[in-house]
């Protein structure tokens, strides 16, 4: 039997994956508050600092269609609960890297760990919740995220400031410990049958129904090159407001994180407002709004600038909670590969254009950012309004 909205199994579960989403996002991005703290520790620039967060997302990213393969052979809450213990230990290895080389393959690593919990996440809410339960389920573990990689930045950046930036890692090392054991407790057990490992023709074969679609690939593009906007933004305005007329300090920086506390609003808000009018008709929008977003940070005043990307939050975590709910959805039977091409593409966006957007601002400043992010979000906002005139399979209120 699915799980319904409103009952016990539906809030265990919905808080044990919001604490997984949690942990794992807090320690991909609790480093991106560092990234001028390594460029002049490691006597780097923009571009070669951000690194130390892309390897984490490169690898994440191929890493996540062999877990979505192989993901059926294990109980999906056991290996959800190895990604967080992995996780943790890899987290506290970090501040034990003594040059930079070691640094990045620690992170690199990371990547691989984390992919347990995104990759299966979404799977296990797809085939554990009913239809009427999953809008608001996804936009809850996608609330998660946003409010992982929020309070790893800010932990992680304002300890920073007041012990440095080993000893921050260590204390985020321990909290994830602390949330596998909440994890353990609070989850259901599976009760769907665990499908059987695909063989390779039938993988390649799932692969070709989800790549045939006529929606699914522009999904994957529009995760792409949203995300890869997004993370180019939050990487480089640390760096903008260490500058003059700022001159802010690394935990003062920290507190601009804050505003993804409105991306876990935006992604449990939107999931259900789409389930309710349908994601096309809601997805294009926050597109929109996200561009709006991003052209308020061009402003010189410091609480424009943050009004700026709390507003671009908002819609990207919205956005990114409908494009997953509609993946899962649209691809029916060959839901674990399309899940894990959506990530591939969202990650690889991070990785990809989250590099790129550093040669934008050692080149042209803030304005080399944005421009760089408003294409990204621009082209996105053209592939979603060809969603829009698709038509809709007859499954699914999409």
């Amino acid at each position: 039997m699915k799980i319904e909205r409103g009952t016990s199994d539906y809030w265990r579960a919905s808080a044990a994956l919001f604490l997984a989403a949690f942990s794992v996002f807090a320690a991909v991005y609790s480093v991106q508050p560092l990234l001028p703290i390594f460029a002049v520790e490691f006597g780097l620039d923009a571009a070669a600092s951000s690194v130390s967060l892309s390897a984490t997302t490169a690898t994440l990213a191929l890493s996540l269609v062999l877990v979505g393969w192989l993901g059926n052979r294990f109980n999906r809450k056991t290996l959800m609960l190895t990604t967080m213990l992995a996780t943790a230990v890899l987290v506290l290895a970090v501040p034990a890297s003594g040059d930079w080389t070691s640094l990045v393959l620690v992170r690199a690593l990371l990547g691989i760990a984390v992919c347990g919990v995104p990759a299966i996440a979404m799977v296990y809410l797809a085939e554990e919740m009913s239809n009427a339960a999953l809008g608001l389920g996804m936009g809850l573990f996608v609330g998660g995220s946003a409010l992982g990689g929020m309070s790893g930045r800010l932990m992680v950046g304002y300890l920073a400031q007041v012990m440095g930036w080993r000893a921050a890692l260590l204390a985020l090392g321990a909290l994830i410990l602390i949330n596998a054991l909440l994890f353990l407790w609070l989850l259901p057990a599976p009760k769907t049958p665990r499908a059987q490992t695909l063989s390779l023709p039938q993988l390649g074969a799932n692969l070709r129904i989800v790549l045939s679609d006529k929606a699914l690939p522009l999904l994957f593009l529009c995760s792409f090159l949203m995300m890869g906007g997004f993370v180019a933004i939050y990487n480089y305005v640390g760096f903008r407001l260490l500058a003059p007329p700022y001159s802010l300090d690394h935990g003062q920086i920290a507190l601009v994180f804050v505003v993804y506390l409105v991306g876990t609003l935006g992604s449990a808000w939107m999931g259900a407002l789409a389930g309710r009018l349908g994601r096309r008709k809601v997805f294009w929008p926050l597109i929109v709004v996200m561009l709006g977003g991003l052209a308020l940070t061009l402003l010189s005043s410091l609480w424009t600038i943050v009004l700026g990307m709390a507003i671009m939050t908002f819609a990207f975590f919205g956005a990114h909670s409908i494009a997953s709910a509609w993946v899962a959805r649209r691809s029916q039977d060959a839901r674990a590969q399309g899940s894990a091409i959506y990530l591939l593409a969202y990650y690889a966006g991070s990785s990809v254009l989250g590099t790129l957007g550093g040669y934008g601002w050692g080149h042209w400043g803030w304005p080399g950012v944005v421009g760089f992010s408003g294409a990204a979000f621009t082209i996105a906002l053209l592939l979603a309004c060809r969603l829009y005139m698709l038509p809709p399979l007859v499954i699914t209120t999409d």
